[in-house]
């Protein structure tokens, strides 16, 4: 298991490539299952997760073809000759997003088994929404063995209303639909605009479906899908975390290949707090202007405050020189674990239920930290950077889910960041 050791006190300045999104590429790759033949994706990040669903669609009877991800970012997925409808659970354990795999094997052969994701009870987490979803397009739906067993006996299009937004739910149920007769229509769906990504791939592949990006997305379902070529959008995510780490370290610094259009809320909290943000056709330029101010954050869904920006900006937050910041977190439970080990860093942070108190201090210390999921550990990484000493953070296989080459990228702009393995 791998740690990084960070030296404290540097001040970043350089230009970052932003790589693609990681929670696009993941429902995109589950989509070529829906049209049997060669897919080619493009700019797609070199991550865990994206080899754990190579993996899964391999396992399917797909033939990946990985061979240019590393040096292009290009994935090609031939999925003509799937005949496995069983996701398994040693994959499915590792990665809750192989949930995806259900709606399109459902829509391609008309039944489908995946397991249960890893810590998953349905009806705390939003799979419940996925299946009521499949059921009303016309799918049995039971349990068998900790497996979810979608098969098809009345297949018609409806009216589904999502209980709440869900991400996940919102692209099972696009999939599932796109092959479904008659018109399909989702309520309160899912705005991100990893959705967009995906339903404008499914367009190019022969989908009819309006409204994308909006929480009333229409589809016409159609007889069958044909491959294409389709480029990921980029990582909006990973463009907040660098924009904080300029602003953390008081450096300066241009990310490239970022749409600034995707991250309007995340400026304009970073605006409030006393950072200068300026578009350009070159990218996007970060800069600290002055003395870090406390902001108020609320998560809500896209095209609200994201909740996988929380952390980060609470290790921001530690630092403002003025001012106290309220975050409220209402997408996850349990999302403040990052705040514990940040407390350990020096960090005035007090807790109480889905809210956090952040009252900023001069200093971080250096510190043996935690990571307990991927943001928390990009939370970290930051306040590493921004802190006195030397630290820590273990436990960083989460980060390698969701940043590619986080490290480099950061050491080709002033930091000092070692990869080290964990005695």
């Amino acid at each position: 298991m791998d740690k990084l050791i960070i030296q404290g006190g540097r001040r970043l300045e350089g230009t970052i490539e932003i790589s693609g999104a990681k929670n696009a590429a993941l429902p995109l790759m589950a989509s070529t299952i829906l049209a049997p033949g060669k897919h080619v994706l493009e700019n797609v990040a070199n991550l865990k997760d994206i080899l754990t669903m190579c993996e899964l669609l391999e396992k399917l009877g797909a033939r990946v073809d990985r061979s240019r991800l590393e040096s292009d970012g290009i994935l090609e997925i031939d999925s003509a000759d799937i005949q496995s409808r069983r996701a398994p659970y040693e994959l499915v354990k590792t990665m809750r997003a192989s949930i995806l795999a259900l709606g399109p094997l459902y829509a391609r052969f008309g039944c489908a088994e995946v397991s249960f994701p890893g810590g998953c009870a349905i009806g705390a987490r939003p799979v419940d929404l996925h299946l009521k979803g499949l059921e009303m397009l016309g799918a049995k739906i039971s349990v068998e063995h900790g497996y979810i067993v979608a098969e098809k006996q009345d297949a018609h299009a409806n009216e589904i209303t999502f209980d709440t937004v869900t991400v996940t739910g919102t692209e099972n149920v696009m999939m599932a639909a796109a092959l479904t007769p008659g018109k399909t229509v989702l309520l309160n769906a899912a705005q991100e605009p990893e959705v967009v990504d995906l339903a404008e791939y499914m367009i190019e592949m022969g989908a009819k479906i309006k409204g994308a990006g909006t929480e009333r997305i229409e589809l016409a379902g159609v007889e069958s899908l044909k491959p294409g070529v389709h480029r990921i959008m980029p990582d909006r995510i990973e463009a907040g975390t660098y924009l904080v780490a300029a602003a953390i370290t008081g450096g300066e610094l241009l990310l490239k290949n970022c749409n600034a259009g995707h991250l309007e809320s995340v400026i304009a909290k970073l605006h409030e707090a006393g950072v200068g943000i300026e578009k350009s056709e070159a990218g996007l330029r970060v800069w600290r202007k002055g003395k870090l101010r406390g902001v108020d954050i609320r998560t809500t869904p896209y095209p609200g405050f994201p909740t996988d920006m929380q952390a980060q900006m609470m290790a921001l937050l530690s630092l403002a020189e003025s001012g106290v910041s309220m975050i409220t977190e209402t997408i996850f439970e349990n999302r403040f674990q990052h705040a514990l080990e940040l407390q350990r860093m020096g960090a005035n942070i007090k807790m109480e239920g889905n809210r956090a108190l952040v009252t900023g201090v001069k200093k971080l210390s250096g510190a043996k930290v935690m990571a307990t999921d991927l943001r928390a550990s990009a939370s970290l990484v930051l306040a590493g950077l921004a802190s006195q000493n030397t630290t820590e953070v273990s436990r960083v296989y989460h980060l390698d889910r969701g940043y590619e080459k986080m490290e480099e990228k950061l050491n080709a702009v002033g930091a000092k960041i070692q990869r080290a393995k964990e005695a």
